[in-house]
């Protein structure tokens, strides 16, 4: 999964040397973003909700049983789109998510690879389904939120518009005037490829285990990683 065979380091040389943009998925890339304060117990916390308020035909049982807080509100977005009460159910996911900054765990390398990307002159922007008031939130509490700040691009209350969407990765692009063959997506997860994809963005895959250096690769994610010590690497070595 790292990039160790020649043919390997030299993809990941080229995606970094002609990248002038960096967009980086927040949850994944950064940071384990539900380290400790689990995304299933969100989604069952938001389950709960729904059905406490009488609203349990508005998911499916698969809807229900998916443990992922994003899909539970993609479906009662889809079903009542723009409502009070999307926007109170996003808001409470909001919340949970900034709950869980306290104890999310940092992606190994992410604030060294972070800084010297901005010191050597790179523009970085954050393109990604979280609240843009929990990645600034985070990024506060690193040090880091100067090297993105203002380029944050989150969920908004057009939902229909989360990745794969490529529509947060289009605002980072048209706000920093960047051409799309200028930049670089860092995801970790299918639907941030085809969003890059979409945008006609170069896509650079980040697989912290076995399971998501397959899913991505199936996707067809041509340069992954399972570590961003190699792209630190090919940062530095390109200055040098």
């Amino acid at each position: 999964m790292t990039a160790e065979t020649e043919n390997d380091t030299e993809q990941l040389r080229e995606l970094i040397t002609r990248a002038r943009v960096v967009l980086w998925d927040f949850d994944g890339p950064i940071c384990r973003l539900f380290a400790g304060h689990k995304a299933e117990r969100v989604a069952i916390d938001l389950v709960d909700w729904l059905e406490g308020r009488g609203l349990h035909g508005l998911l499916t049982e698969g809807e229900r049983q998916s443990l992922d807080p994003h899909v539970v509100l993609r479906a009662v977005d889809r079903r009542h789109p723009g409502s009070d009460l999307v926007a109170e159910l996003e808001e409470r996911l909001t919340q949970e998510e900034l709950r869980a900054t306290s104890s999310a765990m940092p992606t190994a390398y992410a604030d060294p690879l972070i800084r010297t990307w901005t010191a050597v002159g790179s523009r970085l922007a954050i393109a990604t389904n979280n609240s843009p008031r929990v990645v600034r939130a985070y990024l506060e509490s690193r040090g880091l939120l100067s090297c993105f700040s203002p380029h944050i691009y989150g969920r908004t209350q057009d939902l229909h518009q989360l990745k794969p969407d490529p529509h947060c990765l289009n605002r980072g692009l048209r706000a920093m005037g960047a051409a799309p063959s200028a930049a670089l997506m860092i995801g970790d997860t299918p639907s941030d490829l085809t969003a890059a994809n979409s945008a006609g963005v170069p896509f650079l895959g980040y697989a912290r285990n076995a399971r998501k250096d397959k899913l991505l690769r199936e996707a067809g994610a041509t340069v992954v990683v399972d570590s961003l010590w190699a792209v630190l690497r090919s940062v530095r070595a390109a200055q040098a």
